[in-house]
């Protein structure tokens, strides 16, 4: 698999739409952002203790990963995008205002919780088995269908995963994400990783790749933030690794021994749930009553 470097402007480029979306984000509550260059060594209380430790500082430290519109940095450097929003809610309601963003790469997300340097993963993670025997996942707070970003009229005929290896086309994946997985699963041997979704982006405008995988929630979002290009999402499907459909919902990530921070966390995603104060809350980030969980539990999806 190739891997490309991550562009000197990673953030995704809005139009005027877009901005005004986010700007209405951008202050709702106290955000300090980090860079990715700072280390990932753990700072934290031990494991365990954490509910109690961000209770009596008011503060969490959240991980994302700059994919819109998932969790990212707007025009104004601000933390917003789906999972912020929802996170920032529910621990308002925890009585813990602050969340402290920390920007990292898609593929050392998982790693940065084990290692302390953050409390919770906030960043559209898909909840899936081999990710459950890591970490501990909240219950789901959306679902999402894969597709592609292609060129206007899609020259290549694309529709699944299958097709794209049928094709030997190039394909952009984000490092570490779930896409990975299906793609193989499909025998798709022309891989490029890219450190996010914006650097993939860029990586099919200048040609370097043929078609970008991710959620179609994150292609829409992308395209319709940018303007004037011949490119195109594909039709939302479900994608099939040996023979099973993959269904998609992402969570929460925490420490499994953060039981009873997941259990309070839990409980407050489920009023935001039950009152429909959680569509009203991922509404402007391109999310819709289609994207709701509705059978789906953590349990099942871990199970595979």
């Amino acid at each position: 698999m190739v891997q490309e470097p991550l562009p000197n402007n990673p953030l995704p480029r809005l139009g005027r739409r877009g901005f005004l979306r986010h700007a209405l984000f951008a202050g709702a509550a106290s955000v300090a952002v980090a860079g990715c260059g700072r280390s990932l060594a753990g700072t934290n209380a031990g494991a365990g203790d954490t509910l109690a430790r961000i209770k009596r500082e008011g503060a969490i430290k959240v991980a994302f990963a700059n994919e819109a519109p998932y969790g990212f940095k707007n025009t104004g450097g601000d933390l917003v995008g789906e999972a912020p929003a929802v996170a920032r809610e529910v621990f308002t309601r925890m009585g813990i205002p602050t969340l402290e963003g920390k920007l990292v790469e898609f593929g050392s997300l998982i790693p940065a919780l084990q290692a302390g340097a953050v409390d919770v993963i906030a960043a559209g993670m898909y909840i899936t088995p081999e990710r459950c025997g890591q970490i501990a996942f909240s219950e789901p707070d959306y679902c999402g269908k894969s597709a592609f970003l292609v060129r206007k009229g899609n020259p290549d005929g694309i529709k699944t995963y299958d097709d794209v290896a049928k094709a030997g086309i190039r394909l952009g994946v984000v490092g570490g994400a779930i896409e990975v997985t299906y793609a193989e699963g499909a025998g798709v041997k022309n891989l490029v990783s890219f450190t996010d979704s914006a650097s993939g982006f860029e990586g099919l405008t200048a040609n370097r790749i043929d078609a970008f995988s991710l959620t179609s929630i994150t292609l829409r979002f992308l395209l319709d933030n940018r303007e004037g290009l011949d490119l195109e999402v594909t039709e939302p499907f479900v994608p099939v690794v040996d023979g099973k459909p993959q269904t998609g919902c992402g969570g929460y990530g925490f420490r499994p021994a953060d039981a009873d921070l997941l259990e309070e966390f839990n409980s407050h995603l489920g009023d935001l749930k039950d009152s429909g104060d959680l569509l009203e809350i991922i509404e402007p980030y391109g999310f819709s009553k289609a994207e709701l969980p509705t059978d789906q539990t953590t349990k099942s999806l871990c199970s595979g």
